[in-house]
């Protein structure tokens, strides 16, 4: 699965790895689910968690960003036609759009109004967790069924 986090979903991840963000980042970190980005994003994951009063490890953060920028998707942009309620936050919902990736996920969705995201799915992290869940529970019941289904070929 694709996503887009917004940078507060990684600091409360790195800051406390046991709640619902640190959850999507170790998914992130596992491969499990896949990031989008572009150059704008990178940049601020970059500035924002090597500062000083987050008091990352430098290795680790140097690390997370390497991994996602290698296993990212990187995404060309274009500018969204409504401005959002924080302008810095529009690089991260182009992104999703762009990218066709399964939501947004971000602490702050009062800074994504519904009536701008023009359909965009936007989580909070533990609603993605639930999304996710769900979305794995009906790939198994898919896959079941379909292997219910095939036809076993006749002996001799």
């Amino acid at each position: 699965m694709n996503i887009v986090p917004d940078t507060n979903v990684l600091v409360a991840g790195l800051l406390s790895p046991f709640g619902a963000c640190g959850e999507i980042v170790l998914m992130v970190s596992s491969g499990e689910i896949t990031l989008s980005f572009n150059a704008r994003i990178l940049a601020e994951y970059d500035e924002v968690l090597r500062r000083p009063k987050f008091n990352f490890e430098e290795e680790k953060v140097k690390a997370l960003l390497d991994y996602i920028g290698h296993r990212g998707q990187t995404v060309a942009t274009s500018p969204l036609a409504n401005s959002l309620p924080d302008p810095d936050d529009e690089t991260f919902l182009e992104t999703t759009m762009a990218s066709q990736a399964a939501c947004l996920v971000t602490g702050n969705q009062n800074h994504f109004p519904a009536e701008l995201c023009l359909g965009t799915m936007i989580y909070s992290p533990r609603e993605f967790l639930n999304f996710y869940k769900k979305q794995k529970k009906a790939e198994k019941r898919i896959s079941r069924r379909s292997t219910r289904t095939r036809k076993k070929p006749h002996a001799g």
